[in-house]
């Protein structure tokens, strides 16, 4: 209803500002103590076993041994692919009752680089499977917990790990602190470019070499690498099992539906260009670690000059974060009105738009026969920083900035603010969940064993 005066007049929920936000979460420490996230207390009847047994029942079966072999290859790979495990050992654990949009799978290999719609080079978090609505906390213990299980991986005095594991939860609580005291838009705005000459020596040399790597990582090359012409002139993949295998005739139909109905989910802009491109080959493919035996899909488009586009179409399954974490759910409440919010496809691609400062531009979802995808470009200059080459100085700057980019995908939620005022200017908070991840790298060290002997049994 419109007043005298020309302004909207009408009930609304109240909106909190920053600062009282701010006064709420250093008020929380009351209820709280920061102190209170240094202990690990291991769920009692805790099976990690098990809960990767429940994880297999969903997935192709032929394809459940090379996880396992993946998994079992190193401690860090066993950390990569237990993001369900440790989700139920954070089930019960301390927190301040605050969500925001997670990625629910915050380990330092999930960070990257990739090509922006503009073409420019960002980085930021870069796999979304688990992201969910949940506990800030979670993101930021299985993060820190990363560094601590990588850096040991990598050989580091454990004097130099702490200092790792201190410098990844600073990083995040500086950033976070500083992003939320800009206003939502220009929080909003920011993200973190890539460029040649911006760091020390040691680090910028390894930056370097991957935009070099980046550069490489195109449709137009992997076609070339993975590809031959047919005799009627298309495109066609060169089967590479198990890792490339073709699909029987029934499900490339399927594929060629899915990707009818993808193209309803995408911008208009999106769904003009690909109009131009027909399909002409798909082969299952197997990808990452933990989502070893979910289905997955490239598929290669032809242009009406010759060119090619890959697309990668993969399965998404409940968030571990909700089906084993108890999260509150799979997407923020801003989307509760959205009809398709618990479709988890919509769900990965919902809150990858959330927590990057920009996304690929091919993102959709679609469901086929009870089952969700997703859709995005496959290999467009996106890559890692293989942290088990870095010295040790390299290695802390990639890890400030993976948690720079934390506190970045989390100050876009409403409840920013409150963490910042939790976490404070000191390092309470600091010491605490350095010393919880270094108390849960040794839980996973354990597992990680316990995983090992059971493949070895025959158990899983």
């Amino acid at each position: 209803m419109s007043g005298k005066d020309g302004r909207l007049r009408f009930e609304h929920q109240k909106i909190h500002s920053a600062a009282e936000l701010f006064e709420a979460g250093k008020a929380a420490r009351g209820g709280l103590p920061r102190s209170a996230h240094a202990e690990y207390t291991p769920p009692k009847h805790r099976d990690p076993v098990g809960v990767l047994r429940a994880q297999h029942e969903h997935r192709v079966k032929e394809l459940v041994p090379l996880r396992l072999e993946r998994m079992t290859a190193s401690p860090f790979a066993f950390y990569r692919g237990s993001a369900a495990i440790q989700a139920a050992d954070l089930r019960d654990a301390p927190r301040t009752g605050v969500d925001v949009t997670i990625c629910g799978d915050a380990h330092l290999a999930n960070f990257g680089i990739y090509a922006s719609p503009e073409r420019s080079l960002v980085f930021d978090l870069n796999d979304f499977d688990e992201a969910a609505y949940g506990p800030w906390e979670w993101d930021v213990k299985r993060f820190v917990t990363s560094v601590v299980i990588a850096a040991r991986h990598r050989g580091f005095k454990e004097s130099k790990v702490q200092t790792a594991a201190l410098e990844a939860a600073a990083s995040y609580r500086i950033a976070l602190r500083q992003i939320t005291q800009l206003s939502v838009l220009e929080r909003y705005y920011i993200r973190a470019d890539v460029h040649r000459g911006q760091r020390s020596a040691s680090s910028q040399k390894i930056l370097d070499h991957a935009i070099d790597a980046a550069s490489r990582r195109t449709s137009a090359r992997v076609v070339r690498k993975i590809t031959q012409r047919t005799d009627d002139g298309t495109t066609a993949i060169v089967e590479n099992p198990p890792v490339l295998t073709h699909v029987p005739e029934a499900t490339e139909k399927d594929v060629l539906a899915i990707v009818d109905t993808y193209l309803t989910t995408v911008p208009s802009d999106i769904a003009v260009l690909l109009s131009q491109y027909v399909p002409t080959d798909a082969v299952r493919r197997v990808v990452g670690v933990g989502s070893v035996g979910t289905l997955c899909y490239i598929i290669v488009f032809s242009g009406p000059a010759g060119e090619s586009l890959v697309l990668q179409l993969k399965e998404a399954n409940e968030s571990v974060a909700v089906e084993f974490g108890g999260a509150a759910a799979g997407c923020a409440p801003a989307f509760e009105s959205r009809a398709d919010r618990a479709e988890h496809g919509h769900r990965v691609v919902a809150n990858q738009h959330v927590l990057q400062a920009v996304s690929d531009p091919f993102l959709g979802w679609v469901s086929h026969e009870g089952r969700a995808f997703y859709v995005r470009q496959f290999r467009d200059q996106n890559v890692s920083i293989d942290t088990e080459t870095l010295d040790f100085r390299p290695f802390t700057d990639y890890v400030d900035a993976c948690g720079t980019v934390l506190a970045r995908a989390h100050a876009q939620s409403p409840a920013a603010p409150f963490i910042a005022g939790y976490l404070g200017g000191g390092t309470p908070f600091d010491s605490a969940v350095a010393e919880w991840a270094s108390a849960y790298a040794d839980q996973a060290a354990a597992d990680y064993k316990t995983l090992r002997k059971a493949v070895k049994a025959g158990e899983i």
